[in-house]
């Protein structure tokens, strides 16, 4: 069922299967949820508890998520094809991204947490702000992409592609994290 244009404020239950084109979710707690086989279309997300919803085959195509906890999302499980989501003020810890095509992709001031960016393309993209403690990069394209003001960033240069990526000076330890060196600014 096609459900467009509506607002939705503080719901707790969503049903999947259904197709949400140009809607609103407000304060909703949709935490433990089932988005599977969804889809949302230039939706938006603001102030919402997403943590560990399932959302195996849904489709993000333009959403957009703003001051969201979405703690533990396999994104990896969600259809592919046309994905475009943009995350601002986003909690995402232990979320995974694994192999996906985030060309161009928005993370604005996000928490990272332990988040699985495996094999993932991150080419042109944009992480400004984002907290990426224990965040993986595991022969991930991360080419052109701008990493800004980022903290807490390790990212092994030999099995991962950043040619031209712009990273803050002061993450540049990061780089050599797996030489275990002390790297001391001069005074």
């Amino acid at each position: 069922m096609l459900i467009a244009d509506k607002k939705f404020e503080k719901l707790e239950e969503l049903s999947n299967r259904d197709e949400y084109e140009g809607c609103i979710f407000l304060n909703c707690n949709l935490a433990n949820g089932n988005f599977s086989t969804t889809r949302f279309i230039e939706c938006e997300f603001v102030d919402c508890n997403l943590s560990n919803v399932l959302v195996s085959e849904t489709s993000f195509r333009e959403v957009s998520f703003k001051n969201c906890k979405m703690i533990g999302i396999q994104f990896d499980t969600c259809n592919q094809l046309l994905f475009e989501a943009s995350f601002e003020s986003c909690q995402l810890d232990h979320s995974v991204f694994f192999k996906m095509k985030l060309k161009q992709a928005h993370f604005m001031n996000c928490q990272l947490v332990e988040v699985d960016f495996s094999e993932t393309d991150l080419s042109n993209s944009k992480l400004n702000g984002c907290d990426l403690s224990g965040t993986k990069f595991d022969h991930s394209n991360l080419e052109k992409a701008d990493l800004t003001s980022s903290i807490n960033l390790v990212i092994d240069p030999e099995i991962n592609k950043i040619n031209q990526a712009k990273i803050p000076f002061s993450q540049l330890p990061g780089l050599l994290a797996k030489y275990n060196l002390k790297i001391k600014k001069d005074s």
